[in-house]
């Protein structure tokens, strides 16, 4: 490759290189600059051109006059005689004076100078070429432009004209008025172009850091959302505009993201939840099953030691025959016990539809009392309207069910307080509520056993077998829950025991 192509080459290589980089740099830039940066710089264009353009055709202008000026001086040259030569012409008014500084000269047909008219000075004076006669023939009276004699004088517009005897005119007009005149015109375009690109410039600044403040705005929502916060939106501007379009559907973009997060974080609660009831279902299941165990395992381990009694006994007597199959039967039948219960338990885990209709509470409660009456005579044992009520108490559920669950509170009463302690069944209403109540004067439980005494096989006095399978109030908040009901346990030591159960009425 030659070397000046590969100049233009390098030159290429560097030019792309150096637009490359403007164009990153423009791109860091702020919006708000890269707007009033552009914006000044096509004002600048405009006003640049503009100014050219009035400039040039000022001068075009001024120097059409000048031409004017030099016709009419060499007019009375052409049309008149040639001697003598006539001073330059010089009319009364203001409206025929020349425009700048006069210069005629008088040439013979050589172009030797034969005289000399001027107004200018010698320093200040056109530097004429040598012009024959052949030359002005050639010419025909158009002007043409000439420099000063001096470096940095003004120019000067001539024209040249033939006469008899061969000689010729030529007659300058210096164009340093002119000249002025469109330098002034400059200097004017250039102040008040700068000025007002500066007034622009401000302008524009305030305009446009206004019009984008609502982007600022957007920007900190946005930050602010990235921390976490989806419940922030951003104000609303006219729909009309590109920003209000803009922060609608900057909003309408949150709600979306805001549910979805919400629907996420739903299901991960969900997830967690499941995970946590699986994991406490399984954690019950295997108490379930340890406890069944243990509770199975008791009457198991009785049944057989009475029956290797019975069968290692040297004098097997009828009477001690009967009492060992008597304890064996008791010992069974608290089996089959535990095991009918932890069977119903087993249904009611599997939430089967109970039979409902219309059932009164205040006669279930009359019969579990006469119950209880007949198994323990020497207790006191009082039924009691709540909340000063009258007539029945009737709220739709399984009768036999929630019969069950009177008795089996009534039970727990005989089974876990002494012989001949009162206690007292209340039935009545509160409000849309149906409620009962087994309270007794006992010596009372704990808050903590208070809590967890409806837990399947839940013992207060590990300790203690005072008799039944230690399901009787799960079953009993089982049933209550399956009728959309609560059970909840009071006590304090000391100060006897109290259950309520609620149903809707």
């Amino acid at each position: 490759m030659s070397t000046p192509r590969r100049r233009v080459a390098a030159w290429k290589d560097r030019a792309l290189r150096k637009g490359a980089a403007l164009r990153k740099h423009l791109a860091r830039a702020p919006l708000w600059l890269r707007l009033v940066s552009a914006t000044l710089l096509l004002v600048t264009l405009a006003i640049t051109l503009t100014g050219l353009f009035a400039v040039r055709l000022l001068r075009g202008y001024l120097v059409e006059r000048v031409d004017q000026q030099l016709s009419a001086a060499t007019r009375p040259f052409r049309e008149g005689p040639p001697d003598p030569p006539p001073e330059p012409p010089r009319p009364a008014g203001r409206t025929q004076r020349f425009y700048g500084l006069f210069h005629a000269v008088v040439l013979d047909a050589n172009g030797a100078t034969v005289r000399t008219i001027s107004e200018s000075t010698e320093d200040h004076t056109p530097d004429l070429p040598k012009l024959t006669g052949t030359d002005v023939q050639r010419l025909r009276g158009r002007p043409f432009t000439v420099p000063s004699r001096v470096e940095g004088g003004p120019d000067w517009r001539v024209v040249a004209v033939p006469v008899r005897d061969g000689q010729s005119r030529v007659i300058a007009i210096s164009l340093a008025d002119a000249e002025a005149t469109v330098s002034q015109l400059a200097l004017i375009v250039a102040v008040g172009g700068g000025g007002t690109l500066i007034v622009l410039g401000f302008g524009c600044y305030w305009v446009v850091r206004r019009s984008l403040r609502p982007l600022g705005q957007i920007a900190r929502t946005a930050k602010e959302i990235a921390g976490g916060d989806l419940s922030r939106r951003v104000p609303l501007w006219a729909s009309t505009t590109e920003v209000g379009k803009l922060g609608r559907a900057f909003n309408t973009m949150l709600v979306k993201i805001e549910a979805a997060a919400r629907e996420r974080e739903s299901a991960a609660e969900s997830a967690r939840a499941s995970a946590t009831a699986a994991r406490r279902s399984e954690e019950l299941m295997r108490r379930f099953m340890a406890d069944a165990s243990h509770e199975l395992r008791t009457p198991l381990t009785s049944i057989r030691g009475f029956a290797e009694l019975y069968r290692l006994g040297e004098d097997k007597d009828l009477a001690e025959a009967v009492r060992l199959l008597s304890r064996i039967e008791g010992q069974a039948a608290r089996m089959g016990l535990l095991v009918e219960d932890m069977l119903l338990l087993a249904r009611l885990d599997q939430r089967r539809e109970l039979a409902r209709r219309p059932v009164d509470l205040l006669s279930l409660a009359a019969t579990a009392v006469i119950d209880a009456q007949t198994l323990a005579p020497e207790r006191r044992i009082e039924l009691v309207r709540l909340f000063g009520g009258e007539g029945d108490v009737v709220t739709t559920g399984d009768e036999t069910r929630l019969g069950q669950v009177l008795n089996n509170l009534v039970t727990n009463v005989l089974i876990h307080t002494p012989a001949g302690t009162p206690f007292q069944v209340r039935v009545g209403t509160d409000g849309e509520q149906a409620v009962v109540e087994v309270a007794d004067e006992g010596p009372g439980f704990p808050q903590e056993v208070a809590e967890r005494v409806f837990e399947r096989f839940y013992r207060a006095d590990p300790a203690r077998s005072a008799g039944g399978s230690g399901l009787g109030l799960s079953i009993a908040a089982t049933l209550v829950e399956a009728h959309g009901g609560v059970i909840v346990a009071e006590s304090e030591p000391g100060k006897g025991a109290l259950f309520r159960v609620i149903l809707p009425l």
